[in-house]
């Protein structure tokens, strides 16, 4: 259903968050922190890329190795139309059988655990170890469990898609880190900065190692 779901809105989604990062100066700062400790001594994926929008930015910041995955085809059409120079992939970010064990330096995932349910977040992290090298930073953001909000939505008309619904979960910075150190990192930067816009939480990323 994800797959069916974005493939649907890919276009509309690109277009939608295409100058996000420019109005953003702290997702731009958290990229540019990951950027520096990525290095250039290997490859650097983009697990759930979407349309490609930060696997550019981080291609534009020398990371110029980079892998950029996604599940929905239509999604990385958009990518490649639209920002050619990363190498993107069609796959699943829980089951990265084309990524040996170990085989990348740096792994990110921008907001793409978010509609994975939550008693299958704990694979998704082992899966994220496996191909993460030793010693090889891994970058999650996501949205805050604030308190007073549900940290399950179940969204109607997704992005203004009649009958488009997805699932989205909401996340504490101490319970993934417990996961996080469950999968074999540990974290080394959380930031957390507030709402902005129309956000009802908080925004949270986690640099582990």
């Amino acid at each position: 259903m994800i797959r069916t779901n974005y493939d649907t809105v890919a276009a509309g989604y690109a277009d939608l968050l295409a100058d996000h990062l420019a109005g953003n100066a702290a997702d731009r700062a958290v990229l540019g922190l990951f950027a520096e400790l990525a290095g250039t001594g290997g490859t650097v994926a983009d697990l759930g890329c979407g349309p490609g929008r930060i696997a550019t930015y981080l291609y534009g910041l020398g990371l110029t190795d980079l892998l950029a995955v996604d599940l929905s085809p239509a999604m990385i059409a958009e990518a490649r139309r639209r920002y050619p120079g990363p190498r993107y992939e069609v796959g699943s970010i829980d089951r990265l059988d084309g990524i040996a064990d170990g085989g990348l330096a740096a792994a990110m995932a921008w907001y793409s655990i978010i509609h994975t349910p939550r008693e299958l977040v704990p694979a998704l992290l082992t899966e994220f170890r496996r191909v993460v090298r030793p010693g090889g930073p891994l970058l999650l953001a996501f949205q805050s469990a604030d308190p007073g909000l549900p940290d399950h939505r179940h969204i109607e008309s997704a992005y203004g898609h009649d009958g488009l619904a997805l699932d989205a979960y909401r996340w504490d910075a101490g319970v993934v880190t417990g996961l996080l150190a469950d999968a074999g990192f540990t974290v080394r930067i959380t930031t957390v900065r507030e709402p902005e816009g129309l956000e009802p939480q908080r925004q949270v990323y986690l640099i582990a190692v």
